[in-house]
């Protein structure tokens, strides 16, 4: 690519690439990186120079778990109000889950569906995981050569009846006709036997909604997976990782050459069981935000590679769903906006980088999704990028947040790392806050 293409230059004294941190030069021409050149190389005849000083030029991030609910439960979510909280944050690309909204991703005429209502809305770019239920083993393979991007399945009851469970039988069968294609399936993974022996106390305390939602529940069923995978050369990917108990199996596993790869999230790596008030049930998920001794180890397989990526499950409701009740309210949380900095404020504390962060929240879920194009500032990628200010704070307002319903187990936390304008194939789409119109693509894999 000659200099006359190159439209745009971006220079910061602290460039993040797959080479390591340096003060570069990046140039942009139709949209993708042309080159990562020297700080002070320069600027080609009738390019603009944009120098964010001493801020962090980073890649876009890759969040591939988002529930955006639409269509069908658009008062908890949507794609308009999804992709600008996503980009507030540093997102570039997400990819949405199959269920909550309403068709579920289950078949190709639902996948259009889905994509017709993104396609006007999308701030960020867009792709789709297809689902595996008991009924549809017949759509992975349309659905797949449609372009999702792999298919997800939960091990005991999803929260919605339009998108059922496999039991162990009706998981098999799935993995072996995505394995047959060589797709991908991620997996919920908690086993329903463990959960009905647990004990089920209704109310405020989070102690008894932690005993309800067991750790044995998420290792059962990941040594189940693991097997399954073993014997079909499947592979295999662990949604949500919140028991730590589960990493020796993991990593004996990959050890063994089993195609497994692992996510954790923001609000496990932040938040502990510990600091949950009586009645936050804004700090409920399934599985549950554990003990903080449970979440050092977290952070250790993160650091030794047992855990792969780092990624929101932003699975928003609307505030009348998130009752006192921790039995009857809504699990999910809503970070999407926020996961860059809560990440990096307690990753710096614990000693990691930023280039740590971002191989976890970009790069590695590029690679899990097969996004070549994304993840990484180098030749040939995408131009997509976030600029942070590492060193400033801010306290969390739900009121500034960009999800459609302002409720967040992060309300009132102070955390490092201050997005200050968020790049889509070179194009600002963020600056401080205020965002452009949406100029999102639908991706499709592979494509």
């Amino acid at each position: 690519m000659s200099n006359v293409d190159v439209k745009l230059v971006l220079r910061s004294t602290r460039v993040i690439t797959p080479d390591g941190t340096r003060p570069a030069s990046v140039a942009v021409a139709a949209g993708k990186i042309a080159a990562v050149l020297p700080y002070d190389a320069e600027v080609p005849p009738g390019a603009r120079l944009e120098d964010f000083g001493d801020d962090v030029l980073l890649p876009g991030l890759v969040d591939t778990h988002v529930h955006v609910n639409d269509p069908g439960r658009t008062e908890w979510e949507g794609f308009w109000t999804a992709t600008r909280a996503a980009a507030a944050g540093g997102i570039t690309t997400l990819l949405d889950m199959p269920l909550n909204s309403l068709p579920p991703t289950t078949t190709v005429a639902n996948l259009a569906t889905k994509q017709e209502v993104a396609r006007s809305k999308a701030h960020i770019d867009v792709g789709f995981w297809g689902g595996a239920i008991p009924s549809n083993v017949k759509d992975l393979r349309p659905l797949y050569d449609a372009g999702v991007f792999g298919f997800k399945c939960f091990l005991s009851p999803s929260g919605v009846e339009e998108f059922p469970e496999l039991d162990q039988e009706q998981l098999a069968r799935s993995m072996a006709e995505i394995a047959g294609f060589g797709g991908l399936l991620i997996v919920h993974a908690e086993d329903p036997h463990h959960l009905a022996a647990a004990p089920q106390e209704p109310g405020p305390t989070y102690a008894d909604f932690l005993a309800s939602r067991p750790r044995d529940a998420e290792n059962t069923a990941i040594e189940g997976l693991i097997a399954h995978a073993k014997r079909l050369d499947a592979r295999v990917h662990v949604l949500h990782l919140s028991s730590s108990d589960a990493l020796p199996l993991i990593a004996a596993a990959k050890r063994e050459g089993v195609k497994i790869s692992v996510e954790s999230c923001p609000h496990f790596l932040t938040l502990t069981a510990e600091e949950v008030p009586d009645g936050a049930t804004e700090f409920k998920c399934c599985p549950p935000i554990r003990e903080a001794e449970n979440q050092d180890a977290l952070w250790e397989g993160l650091a030794d590679g047992t855990i792969d990526c780092i990624v929101s499950d932003h699975s928003p409701c609307t505030t009348d769903l998130k009752t006192p009740d921790f039995a009857t309210a809504w699990g999910g949380i809503s970070s999407l906006q926020l996961g860059l900095p809560a990440i990096w404020t307690e990753a710096r504390k614990r000693g990691h980088t930023l280039q740590d962060v971002v191989r976890w929240m970009s790069a590695a879920p590029a690679q899990l999704a097969g996004l070549g194009h994304k993840g990484a500032i180098e030749a040939g990628r995408d131009a997509d990028f976030a600029v942070l200010a590492p060193d400033e704070t801010f306290t969390v307002d739900p009121a500034e947040l960009h999800h459609r319903n302002q409720v967040t187990a992060y309300a009132g936390k102070t955390l490092h790392g201050v997005v200050r304008s968020t790049w889509l194939r070179g194009e600002r789409i963020v600056e401080n806050g205020t965002l452009a119109e949406p100029t999102g693509r639908l991706l499709e894999r592979n494509n």
